[in-house]
């Protein structure tokens, strides 16, 4: 079945160049990507109060 590829690949063309580019993006692209389970928290709560009045209370 290598042998077809191989033999397909020399008649259509594609050099040696262009197949360690298309295995090199399905080595990029085959990995898993970031966990994104964080990201379900909406940023304004995720982030820290940047802003702090002194003797005021958010809740009084």
């Amino acid at each position: 079945m290598k042998q077809l590829q191989v033999w397909f690949d020399r008649i259509a063309g594609v050099c040696h160049e262009e197949q360690a580019r298309l295995m090199r993006a399905r080595a990029i692209f085959a990995q898993s990507g970031p966990d994104v389970a964080a990201l379900q928290t909406p940023a304004c709560w995720r982030r820290r109060q940047r802003i702090v009045t002194p003797g005021k209370h958010r809740n009084g």
